[in-house]
């Protein structure tokens, strides 16, 4: 099963995601299997950046979002509730 998860990256505290379609069974840092955007968290407001009609193709394929990507979706109004 394919997800859309958040992955971190950045420097000791100071922490910034990319936001992958990966497979279900690899870690949080491992393999993925494209980009579809970035999270800063730090920021304020937090920045997003997003392909949304990579993130919309990866949707129609059957892939998940988990909880947190799904809220970030829902807020850049790529997902409705």
């Amino acid at each position: 099963m394919v997800k859309i998860r958040l992955q971190r990256f950045g420097k000791h505290k100071a922490p910034s995601y990319r936001i992958v379609a990966a497979d279900s069974r690899s870690p949080r840092d491992g393999k993925f299997l494209e980009i579809l955007g970035t999270y800063n968290p730090l920021t304020n407001p937090a920045t997003v950046n997003l392909k949304a009609d990579a993130i919309k193709a990866w949707l129609e394929k059957g892939a998940q979002p988990t909880i947190t990507v799904k809220n970030i979706l829902i807020a850049e109004n790529i997902l409705s509730k």
